[in-house]
């Protein structure tokens, strides 16, 4: 059975352009989290700076993460059947906002030596993902009512490449003016950092939290300004509740009827969770096989972000040409391609058995032939997953039933983070049982090769 929006449930009017940028930027305001926190700037401080080891530090990070899509995942189809019962988005975005912003603050006061330093960036970590990923559900759920079903690819495509330039520019920001070398006491631009923060102290890579917060709270403040919201329903919270359970219970029986929407749901859960552990043992990874430090990170981070922008932008008009699910699966190709490329690396040789001279301190960023293969292996990762994450989202919009986007984005976030304590789970057991970083990423061979399998037997009906 295939599920299309029906017209009588689409607004007869769409809103202004001025109001879609709005939304658009909520993107850009919530992806320095991923990129600055999650991923290029603070995990691996975490794992190199507070951590035991390196291999420690993917440990408990994944743990960590785990826990966080635990949460997420037990939460987010209830509170998306609220939403829906309750009317408005903006609420829900507004107090999961405020947690991303508590989160990331917290990861300041992460000092290294300090006997709290770990249970604080873990618990920081943790409030901070349970808030931007909520609240990225409920800015999800605003989209069918901005533009007609056949511009969903565009607009997702969009918010993605608008998110990628953000996390670019703030990472920019913190490379070029506040993350220092701890050894030389300079930025990427040569400089000391501003505000009178320590090299020494790491205080540029924790002062990435502080940073975010307060990008997100400038950056969305025009959402919230110019993009309508849903008209109140004027049912009471724990009205919404009840009802929400009893909606949840009869949606996940209704499921098995909607074949082609199950089937998806699973397929996202899995390959979702891939891609999340990749990102976020990416830099860690690279922190303890290369020795990697800030400035090394921030500039593969960079490069992968503009890779990241071009992507989203190419695979968002990709999309409405010839639809979600192809996109999506040409994008997990590649990611396999490029996760064999890197489980094949060693500081001292490439695919597996190919000796390479390792770098040699003094001989400058990426100089030896492995980092230039991570490299490019990495780029190539920021080109897909954009695309693969924006084609998702429009696939969902297109696949969801009429009056019921909340409900069914919630269960899409649920089939996002429901695995995403298993991923990275598997990932940190993996680590700590065999001592190696690279038993723990062959786990998400695993899982990109079950989430395509699955997304092949998809049939999604086109929009006209």
């Amino acid at each position: 059975m295939n599920i299309a929006p029906s017209a009588e449930t689409r607004p007869i009017s769409y809103p202004p352009r001025r109001a879609v940028t709005a939304w658009l930027f909520f993107d850009w305001a919530a992806q320095p989290f991923f990129t600055l926190i999650t991923t290029f700037v603070f995990a691996p401080f975490f794992a190199s700076e507070l951590a035991r080891d390196a291999a420690a530090g993917q440990a408990l990070w994944g743990y960590a993460t785990g826990f966080a899509g635990l949460c997420i995942a037990l939460l987010s189809p209830l509170l998306g059947g609220i939403a829906d019962r309750t009317g408005p988005r903006k609420p829900w975005i507004a107090a999961f906002g405020a947690l991303l912003v508590l989160g990331s603050a917290l990861l300041w006061f992460a000092v290294p030596g300090a006997t709290t330093a770990v249970p604080i960036a873990l618990a920081g970590f943790v409030i901070a993902t349970i808030g931007a990923e909520f609240a990225t559900t409920f800015n999800n759920a605003m989209m069918t009512r901005l533009v007609p079903p056949e511009r969903l690819g565009w607009l997702s495509g969009t918010g993605w490449a608008i998110g990628y330039l953000g996390g670019l520019i703030s990472l920019a920001i913190t490379l070029g003016l506040l993350a220092a070398d701890p050894h030389t006491g300079k930025t990427l631009a040569g400089i000391a950092p501003i505000l009178g923060l320590d090299a020494a102290a790491r205080e540029g890579d924790r002062f990435s939290g502080p940073l975010t917060a307060l990008w997100f709270i400038v950056f969305v403040t025009p959402m919230f300004l110019l993009t309508p919201d849903s008209t109140p329903t004027g049912m009471r919270l724990s009205e919404a509740a009840q009802g929400g359970l009893g909606r949840l219970r009869a949606t996940l029986a209704e499921l098995p009827k909607l074949p082609a929407l199950g089937r998806f749901l699973l397929a996202n859960m899995i390959y979702q969770d891939a891609l999340v552990a990749l990102f976020a043992f990416g830099g860690i990874y690279a922190a303890g096989v290369f020795g990697w430090q800030t400035i090394e990170l921030g500039v593969f981070g960079i490069l992968l972000t503009v890779t990241g922008t071009l992507g989203a932008w190419a695979g968002g008009g990709l999309d409405d040409a010839v639809g979600g699910k192809p996109v999506v699966l040409g994008s997990i190709a590649c990611l396999l391609f490029a996760c064999l490329g890197i489980l094949s690396l060693g500081a001292d040789h490439v695919l597996f058995v190919i000796p390479a001279a390792p770098a040699v301190p003094g001989d400058g960023l990426f100089a030896s032939v492995p980092e230039r293969v991570y490299l490019g292996l990495g780029l190539l990762i920021g080109l897909v997953a954009g695309p693969l994450q924006a084609a998702s989202r429009s696939l969902m919009a297109r696949l969801a039933p009429p009056g019921r986007i909340g409900e069914f984005f919630g269960l899409f976030a649920l089939s996002g983070k429901v695995t995403s304590f298993m991923g990275p789970t598997l990932v940190a057991l993996a680590t700590s049982v065999f001592a190696s970083q690279r038993a723990g990423l062959a786990v998400l061979i695993v899982f990109f090769l079950a989430g395509a399998a699955l997304l092949a037997g998809v049939k999604v009906k086109r929009a006209p």
